[in-house]
């Protein structure tokens, strides 16, 4: 496997960053590349389900919780105080992978693309936070030469330019 790549998906709420994501996630795992993702969430979450065992035993008070089955295995950590993970840790968690695709971290300096929608009356991200290596947008977009401007609404033109940085073949 060669070395695993990361791609941010920056934009302002609304802007389709999820549905994005998936689109790429669908299209790269038929072509047989192993896709992973990190999301970062500002507020709590959680992923147990409550009166289950997992739930139970990390609401006791365990510190981390594994369930394991046939099909999938998920590790839940209680920080209990402890700092929140940062991005380069978060990465570290994952198995190796093709591509990691990021939702969040905006804060961090790895590459991103941005999603950028007029509509949503916000400024570009471009300029504002560190490692936006390419926008698609539905508008144009004031960036340094060396910046790709994609049209949003052409997915096919956004996979082609993630094959491109990621130095895959169509």
């Amino acid at each position: 496997m060669k070395s695993q790549r990361v791609i941010g998906i920056a934009g302002w709420s609304g802007s389709g960053k999820t549905t994005l994501i998936e689109k790429l996630i669908m299209h790269l795992s038929k072509e047989g590349r192993r896709v992973g993702t990190i999301k970062h969430a500002h507020h709590d979450f959680d992923i147990d389900i409550p009166g289950k065992d997992s739930h139970i035993h990390r609401t006791a008070g365990a510190t981390q919780v594994l369930v394991s089955s046939s099909n999938r295995w998920a590790l839940v950590t209680e920080l209990r105080g402890s700092d929140e993970l940062s991005f380069e840790n978060a990465l570290k968690q994952l198995t190796p992978h093709d591509l990691v695709l990021v939702e969040g971290f905006k804060a961090s300096n790895f590459p991103k693309l941005e999603i950028y929608r007029k509509e949503l009356g916000k400024p570009p991200l471009y300029g504002t936070i560190p490692g936006i290596i390419a926008v698609a947008s539905d508008c144009s977009v004031e960036l340094d030469p060396n910046t790709p401007l994609i049209d949003l609404n052409d997915f096919n033109a956004i996979l082609h330019w993630v094959k491109a940085y990621c130095a895959w073949s169509s």
